[in-house]
């Protein structure tokens, strides 16, 4: 009896391990309600971004996911359990799940590690377990798990606990930490069942912010990769902060560094080159490439920064300029990469650019940037 008993506990521990397997192979993709709307979200907003995500057909370059951040609970029943804000959601969050589905997408929400989220809806807190479950029964297959409003304790406390919870659900569910950086949760968050977690505080739209943010994220690059990925937060691509020619530099070193790309625009009034950014199918092939591996920062001063990522069947480079006075700067890619001849491509001019011996050329400019791919001349 003690053997079937031991057997049967195993059984479902083991099934539990399985729930989020498989998930996050690569970077995630897909759209995020905050950086525009923050708790102004609604059913509207979000059933014309699904329909927007396929009639742009954004969808068949990985952009997959629809996410409703902070703002779509309202309190608790009796029992304890999550109820929606019917004002915002009057079709409850099941029907927009089974609408995202219905379209070939997943659906993601948001909750926090505290007793109330950071906009001051219900946390999940003492919760997590019925949290978990009415997740699970409405299709849900993204948590954001956020960390404001906490008791006190350490987030390697009170995230396990919700990664337990969603693992017993036996639903595949993301689980992106939010825990902004503070704790080095790329040190640990993997092995509690993260599949990303946040490296930095909130990005805003601004060139400042961006860049301190990916820099910041730099620090444990080594710990992402396949299965688990560092997050300097979100796209802020198109939400006219910056400028075109920013918004490039912010996309191709979120692409660099396998960050999550998450859009957090209004799609309904992306423009043309906001769309061609997002779009990029060729820098969108660097974030998503098998290796996993994050490119890195490998040289910075006052006036230009260079990053390097090593790809499945090459190498990436990301170089712009931080001074208004265009130059140019010669790159020793033999001794990066080990590479003494090889091929150029650009990938925003989507271009090649021949086969180079030697030292690289790179072109540096005011917020501006090249983003290349080198492969091995054979």
């Amino acid at each position: 009896m003690k053997k079937v008993v031991c057997l049967f506990l195993f059984s479902v521990v083991f099934a539990n391990a399985l729930a989020n397997a498989g998930l996050a192979k690569t970077p995630q993709m897909g759209w995020n309600s905050w950086n525009k709307f923050a708790t102004a979200v609604n059913e509207t907003v979000i059933r014309s971004t699904i329909d927007l995500i396929i009639q742009l057909k954004l969808n068949t370059l990985g952009y997959n996911y629809i996410n409703i951040d902070d703002g779509w609970a309202e309190s608790r029943d009796d029992r304890g359990y999550i109820t929606v804000d019917k004002k915002a959601f009057p079709g409850g969050i099941k029907a927009l799940a089974d609408y995202a589905h219905s379209k070939g997408l997943l659906f993601g929400i948001y909750s926090d590690a505290g007793t109330r989220t950071c906009a001051g809806r219900p946390g999940s807190l003492g919760y997590e377990t019925q949290d978990a479950q009415s997740y699970a029964e409405w299709g849900v297959d993204y948590l954001k798990y956020d960390n404001c409003y906490t008791d006190g304790s350490l987030p390697q406390k009170r995230f396990p606990v919700m990664a337990k919870a969603l693992q017993a659900t036996g639903r595949p569910i993301f689980y992106s930490m939010c825990e902004w950086g503070v704790e080095k949760p790329a040190q640990w968050a993997r092995s509690i069942g993260g599949n990303s977690w946040r490296t930095t505080g909130d990005i805003n739209d601004s060139w400042n912010s961006m860049i301190l943010n990916v820099i910041y994220n730099d620090a444990d690059a080594e710990l992402a990769g396949p299965g688990g990925w560092n997050d300097p937060d979100m796209l802020e691509v198109g939400n006219g902060g910056m400028n075109d020619d920013e918004y490039r530099v912010h996309f191709s070193l979120w692409c660099l560094v396998k960050s999550p790309l998450l859009i957090g625009c209004d799609l309904s009034a992306a423009t043309q080159t906001t769309l061609s950014i997002l779009g990029n199918y060729e820098a969108i092939a660097v974030n998503q490439d098998p290796l996993g591996k994050q490119g890195k920062l490998v040289l910075l001063n006052g006036q230009h920064q260079i990053w390097l990522g090593e790809l499945s069947d090459g190498w990436a480079v990301v170089s712009f300029g931080v001074v208004s006075d265009p130059q140019k700067v010669t790159f020793d890619v033999a001794q990066m990469t080990g590479m003494k001849s090889y091929h150029v491509r650009d990938l925003w001019a989507h271009k090649d650019l021949g086969v180079i011996t030697g030292p690289l050329t790179l072109p540096i400019d005011y917020h501006r940037c090249v983003f290349y791919k080198l492969t091995p001349a054979v």
